[in-house]
């Protein structure tokens, strides 16, 4: 098999719940969450052997509801955070029953057991694994009853996994959890106020500034939020033609930020400058439902799309290595004074380095695995699950 040649796993359900995990670990996991109004939900931890390019999966299930969002802890891989539908199953009265139905979605933490911490669950042929599949055990509810219908939840980057953001509606809710995550309490909130029905469609907690800020994303507009005072530090009112769909922080440039909406755009924003964006990309031809930047090479930045196709590009321009080494932003601006840089040497030229078509479906998620920096994952919403290798091209240039 060639080196770059992508692993194609197929879920058997609906799903557009992805996340890498994130606590310290050599493994290369993904854990996937379904989305089904017939059958018990499940959470799918998809293993992946790099070496000899084999996945491996287990199955628990997560009978609270379809899943709408899914996050790991940073400080624990056992432990992850849901978003869904409550009573996913109960739903299906909704297409039946002449009175009226609503759907609520709530927030939660669980753990995985034991003996699927460490990847040394069965392969994915067994059939115990496949047809006895194990209950997540629930920590806490994050009740956001009084608040709305939860969207995400956001854990504090490279934090102990002891604060976690809700999204509910138009509500930004901080929570505290005791160090076993059984309890939750809100210790502060913020509300997105103004005309209409304002409800958050996603957000991302900055991993700067002592982890002090949030950016949120609310029909065309991008928010920045202090969370020490829980108020409002910065909006661009229509970053997006359209519904802006997911945000991500460049993790080397503190204050670069991209979004992605249904303009079929991509942007990048200096957020000390707000009244343009840095660049854009017009590369979908539908939806963007999902950007991530590579969290050790902030040149590399990810794209899923409706029109059913993946896209990597090469932001060299933009990074912390325009001109193919690190540089930082005060290097920049600090203009006649800096003589580090010959005035003929221009930063290197942004480019698409791979469009990706394995996918049939609208491609709701993409993420990087956070063991290895050179592999990423990105599902569809019909259940593919594609494993792809940043070309190895690329990556020595990158290196060397």
């Amino acid at each position: 098999m060639e080196d770059d040649a992508p692993v194609i796993y197929g879920l058997e359900f609906q799903a557009r719940a992805l996340t890498s995990q994130t606590a310290e670990s050599d493994a290369i996991r993904f854990l996937v969450g379904t989305q089904s109004l017939k059958f018990d939900n499940q959470i799918h931890i998809i293993d992946f052997d790099d070496e000899n390019n084999i996945i491996s999966k287990s199955v628990l299930l997560h009978q609270a509801g379809e899943i709408w969002h899914i996050s790991a802890s940073p400080a624990d891989k056992a432990v992850l955070s849901t978003c869904y539908n409550k009573n996913a199953t109960q739903l299906l009265s909704i297409f039946v029953a002449t009175s009226e139905s609503r759907v609520v979605t709530c927030g939660a933490v669980w753990r995985m057991p034991p003996e699927w911490e460490s990847g040394s669950h069965e392969s994915p042929d067994d059939p115990h694994n496949s047809h006895n599949p194990q209950n997540l055990e629930l920590l806490c509810h994050l009740d956001n009853s009084a608040h709305g219908n939860a969207s995400s939840v956001l854990w504090e980057p490279m934090g102990d996994g002891t604060r976690v953001i809700s999204l509910a509606d138009n509500h930004a809710l901080l929570w505290d959890l005791t160090e076993s995550s059984t309890q939750a309490t809100i210790s502060s909130s913020a509300t997105l106020e103004g005309k209409g029905q304002l409800k958050f469609t996603s957000g991302k907690w900055s991993p700067h500034h002592n982890c002090t800020q949030l950016a949120t994303a609310n029909d065309t507009a991008i928010r920045g939020w202090d969370l020490r005072t829980m108020s409002q530090i910065y909006c661009i009112e229509n970053a997006h033609g359209q519904l802006v769909r997911d945000l991500d922080f460049n993790p080397n440039k503190q204050y670069y930020l991209a979004s992605c909406g249904d303009d079929c755009k991509v942007k990048f924003w200096d957020v000390r400058n707000i009244n343009e964006p840095v660049k854009s990309l017009e590369e979908h031809s539908h939806w963007v439902w999902s950007v991530r930047y590579n969290h050790s090479h902030d040149q590399l930045v990810l794209t899923g799309s409706s029109d059913s196709r993946v896209i990597l590009s090469n932001m060299v321009s933009i990074s912390s290595e325009p001109f193919g080494h690190l540089v930082d932003d005060d290097d920049l601006s600090d203009g006649e004074d800096n003589n580090q840089y010959d005035k003929s040497k221009e930063p290197l030229q942004d480019s698409i380095i791979s469009t990706y078509e394995e996918h049939e479906d609208s491609v709701y998620a993409v993420e990087w695995s956070s063991a290895d920096p050179w592999l990423f994952a990105s599902l569809s919403y019909d259940g593919r699950l594609v494993i792809n290798r940043v070309p190895r091209a690329l990556k020595y240039h990158i290196l060397l």
